[in-house]
């Protein structure tokens, strides 16, 4: 497919690259877009718009962020198989006669993964393009160094520090396009395939990418502080991934104690590492933020990674490792034959966002806005009887139990009926496992006017 036919409303409130994500998210929800259909390149489809590419990539990142979509590297962007992602949608797919193609209509939809695009800071971006821009630098233009601009590395550093209590210098910074990309990365400076131990349930993306690379992979079960340290040591990994700070999806934040029981795990073998992902420590609504696991790591064990995609915009695809002293002469021997997979005006873009106060600033709003929906969210939910709220002192999800054997298949089917989407949390572990009693409900995408109506309707459906 090299076009789509959409009609864009240039007059209108709704951003373009709004209209586009919610034009192809019907086409696929309406079945006008199948599964394992090839999608337009983001620059033939900006040519065909007679839009800017950036606005496509914003668009497709957005579906991509939802699970609507997939990228096959040096393939391009495919409809994607929605079992497990959007398990009601899936569901009626997989019942409905070809002829007979239902589509889902959800007034509003809970989404997990979702980012408030309508917040993107388009006034400091658009002048720090323009700054960036301005010298006709020949050299932005070229490939830069592989681990990223040593200005952005160093900020990054800085930042980190500052921010997260992370102990590195800019040279241990790599710089990459995504989180998927740098656990490619980091293979390669492991030198090969490896065993390595997840939570469960987890954050299934890193896990099938992990996966697919044909790493042995252990799941290990969660007790109220985190992954369990004995079961971790009987699984015989070599690498532990962990989401200390906010695990997702139970909102978990690991103690102390349990951070220094696995850095001990770590310290048991010079091959043993721990990857701990930080992918939105920035919205903490109850007490002070929480340290990175990293800052305690003494002996080199802990690979830090953290992205500003959920922080700024999917779109914004930077990424990056914070690599201990030793994996980082691995990665100059092994890792450099790489190029940066981020574009040095990007990166430069960034690190002026970083320097000047913008992402500061843009943090405080946004925390303001999430912390806004998350009252709303909570003080509806916390007048429907038989429910137990969980993870809600981080991130821009929760997490609500039923206390009266309701199960999640019943909640979701339920809400549906309402016009309501919410996920069920046994599509988060990766082994079989009977259907749980939780819901996520995720409030990033919703004003607060839509909250309350929607948690309004919610009241009348869930109640005993």
């Amino acid at each position: 497919m090299t076009e789509l036919t959409i009609s864009l409303e240039t007059g209108s409130d709704r951003p373009l690259y709004e209209q586009i994500y919610n034009h192809i998210k019907t086409e696929i929800l309406d079945g006008g877009l199948p599964f394992q259909e090839r999608l337009p390149s983001t620059r033939k489809l900006a040519q065909y718009l007679q839009v800017s590419r950036s606005t496509v990539d914003m668009a497709y990142e957005q579906l991509l962020s939802e699970g609507y979509i997939e990228s096959a590297p040096c393939r391009g962007y495919f409809v994607s198989e929605l079992d497990g992602i959007y398990k009601g949608v899936a569901k009626e797919r997989e019942e409905a006669r070809p002829a007979e193609v239902k589509r889902e209509h959800y007034r509003f939809d809970f989404s997990p993964n979702g980012v408030d695009l309508d917040s993107f800071p388009h006034n400091a971006w658009r002048k720090l393009s323009r700054v960036v821009l301005q010298d006709d630098e020949k050299e932005l233009f070229m490939l830069g160094e592989p681990a990223g601009e040593l200005e952005l590395r160093s900020t990054i550093a800085a930042h980190l520090h500052q921010s997260r209590g992370v102990n590195c210098l800019p040279e241990q910074v790599v710089v990459g396009a995504g989180t998927d990309y740098l656990l490619m990365l980091l293979q390669a400076v492991f030198g090969g395939k490896r065993s390595i131990a997840m939570e469960n349930p987890t954050y299934k993306k890193a896990y099938q990418v992990l996966e697919n690379l044909g790493n042995s992979m252990q799941v290990i079960d969660m007790d109220r502080s985190g992954m369990n340290v004995k079961k971790l040591e009987a699984s015989g990994a070599e690498i532990a991934y962990v989401m200390p700070s906010h695990q997702y999806p139970l909102g978990t934040v690991m103690p102390i104690k349990r951070r220094l029981e696995l850095l001990k795990w770590a310290n048991g073998s010079k091959e043993r590492y721990i990857i701990e992902d930080d992918y939105d420590s920035e919205f903490r609504y109850k007490g002070k933020p929480i340290p990175a696991l990293q800052g305690y790591d003494s002996h080199g064990k802990v690979i830090y990674i953290g992205t500003f995609s959920k922080s700024i915009a999917p779109a914004i695809r930077v990424s990056y490792l914070v690599l201990p002293e030793k994996l980082l002469r691995c990665y100059k021997e092994r890792g450099t034959a790489f190029s940066s997979t981020v574009s040095r005006v990007d990166q430069r873009i960034v690190a002026g966002f970083l320097k000047e106060g913008y992402y500061e600033r843009h943090l405080n709003k946004m925390r303001a806005v999430y912390k806004n929906r998350h009252d709303v969210l909570l003080e509806g939910l916390k007048e429907i009887p038989g429910i137990e709220i969980s993870g809600e002192n981080a991130g821009v999800h929760l997490l609500v139990r039923f206390q009266n054997g309701r199960t999640e298949d019943e909640a979701c089917a339920l809400a549906k009926k309402a016009g309501i989407q919410v996920y069920g949390l046994s599509g988060y572990y990766v082994r079989e496992k009977e259907e749980t009693h939780t819901v996520i409900l995720g409030y990033a995408n919703l004003k607060e006017e839509a909250i309350r109506e929607a948690v309004g309707l919610l009241k009348d459906v869930w109640r005993e």
